[in-house]
């Protein structure tokens, strides 16, 4: 059985089956259950037995992202299962006509929270550079570092035309360790995070961009995708963007081209603000461009070229901000955005995975 949600289906087209307990293991309706068979299905409803029986089957399926609920728990589910698996608000979604990616949203974040309670927890050392030529984003970036969860982390900042003296408050007010570097404002953007990147001493390098936003669980579920892929570079797919100008947020599912942008899938491309991977590798393939603009492309093309193998899992916990084009690094017109949005919302409306305010 496989247990990685690689492959996971956002859009399901059937409902649900029934998972239950067979004598000797679990079954969907009377079969032992095979994830492929599973990932056109909604989800499954759990039928608990009356005595204990080993939940290891059922922990392989949240392993795999396989949706499951149950409307009780058994006395004898561990507190955190129960409580995600009996919660049953992403049912309440009508997966039909325009409402569609709403449930299949809603479906994905419980998918996930399943997900994170099947993979062994670890905590790794993680070294987060970030190069700002912002000093009035900085200490937001810093707080939204501070607020991660079951990682360890040090940032390591990359101050670009900024004098430090522009964020001391900001970075002593941190309780993370911090470390930086001075560039002038005429060194390359790449080479910049470079600079910074070179203070690393974590297991994995992860990349953070100051105007963006990130959920508390944001690096350790890079991490776990990292562990169960076995994958060189990780990253999570550019799905949510808040547009200011607008003050609209909106949720892409499809490139422009109308080819899907599917998550949990090996893949050349993923947002660049979210880019982890191992420091040793990141070393072994030279770091990154020292180039002002497309340092991300680039430097995912690099790694494909050393060979290096790319996964891109959820991207529920990141939101990107977009102001003018000429604001970014990334150009691209507002209008793109509209044009290939799924969902368009009033105000900054992330994934509930976010745990905004």
């Amino acid at each position: 059985m496989s247990v990685t949600p690689c492959g996971f289906a956002r859009t399901p087209g059937k409902g649900l089956a029934r998972l239950h307990w067979a004598g000797a293991g679990w079954a969907v309706d009377g079969r032992p259950p095979d994830v492929s068979e599973l990932r056109p299905l909604r989800g499954l409803e759990i039928e608990w037995p009356d005595a204990r029986v080993p939940l290891d089957g059922l922990l392989a399926l949240a392993a795999a992202g396989v949706p499951m609920t149950a409307d009780r728990a058994a006395p004898w589910v561990p507190g955190d299962l129960a409580a995600v698996l009996t919660d049953r608000d992403w049912l309440g979604h009508a997966a039909d006509g325009t409402a569609r990616s709403v449930a299949d949203l809603r479906r994905e974040e419980h998918s996930v929270r399943l997900r994170r309670l099947a993979h062994p927890a670890a905590t790794p050392q993680v070294s987060i550079v970030m190069a700002s030529k912002r000093p009035g984003l900085v200490g937001t970036a810093l707080a939204q570092m501070e607020r991660q969860r079951d990682v360890a982390a040090e940032v390591l900042l990359g101050l670009h035309g900024v004098a430090f003296e522009q964020v001391r408050a900001a970075v002593e007010s941190c309780s993370l360790p911090v470390r930086w570097v001075e560039a002038p404002a005429s060194v390359p953007f790449g080479e910049v995070l470079n600079r910074a990147a070179g203070l690393a001493s974590g297991d994995c390098l992860v990349k953070w961009d100051d105007d963006d936003w990130y959920g508390p669980r944001h690096l350790a579920d890079l991490f776990m995708a990292l562990s169960y892929a076995g994958a060189d570079v990780v990253g999570t797919t550019a799905e949510f963007f808040y547009l200011e100008p607008l003050k609209a947020t909106i949720r892409r599912t499809t490139f422009a081209s109308g080819a899907s942008y599917p998550s949990e899938v090996w893949a050349d491309h993923v947002a660049g603000g979210t880019i982890m991977i191992p420091l040793a590798k990141f070393r072994e393939i030279g770091g990154f461009p020292g180039l002002p603009r497309a340092v991300d492309l680039e430097f995912l093309k690099a790694a494909k070229k050393a060979e290096a193998r790319i996964y891109r899992t959820h991207g529920l916990g990141y939101v990107l901000r977009r102001g003018l084009s000429g604001d970014h690094t990334w150009q691209l017109p507002l209008a793109h955005f509209v044009k290939v949005a799924a969902n368009q919302w009033r105000g900054f409306r992330p994934s509930l995975l976010m745990e905004a305010a």
